[in-house]
């Protein structure tokens, strides 16, 4: 239990800061999500996977690199390949260095699809972050970034803990 008289309350303006970036936390991916499955019928996640898989090597990836460079746990990265792959966007096939492991590859349409959902995308982010900030906020919200990801990713193990 933890004691009261102990605890490290927020300020005023620790407060007002936290209250602002978590109404971010929760209006940017609904934001997200919206222009692309308007647009191209993903979510921002289905998006990031053919994203991290276009700038792959071949186009492929193993399941665990995947899973670390969109900062997502292996299950929940399983139901989106799933439904990706029902759509034809990607394949899995056997890992030729390791048979226990499982590859993704984007297929052709799968790689025509994050090629047409890219300019849209790039827009919300400038439209929805970036263009609303001066460069120096931009370095700063990096900064910012890699900070919090040294808490919550202490280990190092999804890809942008180590940019």
């Amino acid at each position: 239990m933890i004691d009261m008289t102990e605890t490290r309350w927020l300020s005023d303006d620790e407060r007002r800061a936290w209250v602002r970036f978590t109404a971010v936390l929760e209006l940017l991916p609904a934001a997200l999500d919206l222009q692309l499955t308007t647009d191209q019928g993903l979510t921002h996640f289905d998006y990031f996977t053919l994203a991290m898989l276009s700038e792959s090597p071949g186009r492929v990836l193993r399941t665990s690199t995947l899973a670390a460079r969109t900062n997502a746990s292996l299950p929940r990265l399983s139901k989106v390949v799933t439904r990706l792959e029902a759509a034809g966007l990607v394949e899995r096939t056997p890992c030729p260095e390791d048979r226990r492991a499982t590859n993704v590859g984007l297929t052709e349409a799968g790689w025509r699809k994050v090629v047409a959902a890219a300019p849209g995308h790039v827009d919300a982010v400038r439209r929805f972050v970036v263009d609303a900030l001066t460069p120096e906020q931009v370095e700063q919200l990096g900064a910012i970034s890699t900070a919090l990801l040294g808490r919550l990713d202490p280990d190092g193990r999804m890809l942008a803990s180590g940019r």
